[in-house]
């Protein structure tokens, strides 16, 4: 049998928002709350949803794309986050804000505004991949055996 480079990728990714949003509930909600403010871009009212909202967001979409639960809609949900998080940076570094780092894993990782917008186009284009090969992303995936 071959290694299914589809699959691996979409474990990977799916690891990868479930420790972003994972690390973001285990720390103080005011820790991401200042994320989400230093982006300005968001009235007060909507950054404190932003901020409950989003770690939830992002884990459970990482525990559906790992375990390929939902996968079509999973996959979608990531690509447009992923899309979002391109502009969001993107709308940072042209504004020049003082941002030092990207807050987008918590305090487990300290990722450079620059770094991560590269990150995040890599992101965007790997999921886009995933969804044009959806038949081969979705083999392992608890969807097979749901009958979804």
């Amino acid at each position: 049998m071959a290694i299914n480079v589809f699959v691996i990728l979409r474990i990977l990714i799916g690891a990868m928002f479930m420790v972003s949003g994972f690390e973001k509930l285990i720390g103080p909600y005011q820790n991401f709350l200042y994320v989400v403010q230093g982006y300005e871009l968001f009235p007060s009212f909507f950054e404190n949803i932003v901020a409950h909202v989003m770690p939830w967001a992002e884990f459970l979409l990482g525990v559906f794309l790992l375990f390929g639960l939902w996968l079509r809609w999973g996959l979608r949900v990531a690509l447009i986050l992923s899309a979002m998080f391109v502009v969001i940076v993107a709308q940072a570094l042209i504004r020049n804000l003082a941002i030092i780092e990207c807050g987008c894993f918590g305090d487990f990782i300290s990722v450079p505004l620059h770094v991560i917008f590269m990150f995040d186009i890599t992101m965007l284009f790997v999921i886009s991949f995933l969804v044009w090969k959806e038949d081969r992303t979705s083999v392992f995936s608890l969807d097979i055996y749901l009958g979804d």
